[in-house]
């Protein structure tokens, strides 16, 4: 019989699991609704979390290739959400940046209720049962913040 630090672990891997599952099925149709493909809306994702990038450090946090990067920086430039812009340290190279207006009028709204749902958990915990989770996801993402 498991111990309930046993179950407890089990329950959180699935828990994560599940979460982790609704997360790209809501991704994929938030990508949809856009007019994007999911590699495109995990793009914008890239940015927003490590801000301009070149399409080659695109490529490396990706994992994908600069043939594959350079279609879907064209289609975030399509559909207006990115745009690509000169290196003002080196005119040689390029940057691509989110276009934050609008992301701000068309892709924040489709994450508006996600973001309410998270906010009003988070709200229910303490100031230490939120350290916990804080610092469990720096450890689960392997990072110290």
């Amino acid at each position: 019989m498991p111990s309930s630090e046993d179950a407890l672990r089990g329950e959180i891997t699935g828990s994560m699991v599940r979460m982790i599952a609704n997360v790209v099925l809501t991704s994929h149709a938030v990508a949809q609704r856009l007019g994007l493909g999911p590699t495109d809306s995990q793009f914008m994702t890239l940015l927003d979390v490590h801000g301009p990038l070149t399409p080659g450090r695109l490529a490396e946090l990706s994992g994908l290739t600069s043939g594959t990067v350079t279609g879907v920086i064209d289609r975030l430039e399509k559909a207006g959400f990115a745009r690509r812009e000169r290196d003002p340290g080196d005119r040689r190279k390029v940057i691509v940046q989110r276009d934050e207006a609008a992301v701000a009028a068309r892709m924040a709204p489709e994450y508006a209720e996600r973001a309410e749902e998270l906010d009003a958990v988070l709200r229910r915990r303490s100031t230490d049962e939120l350290a916990t989770i804080a610092a469990f996801l720096r450890d689960l993402l392997g990072y110290d913040a």
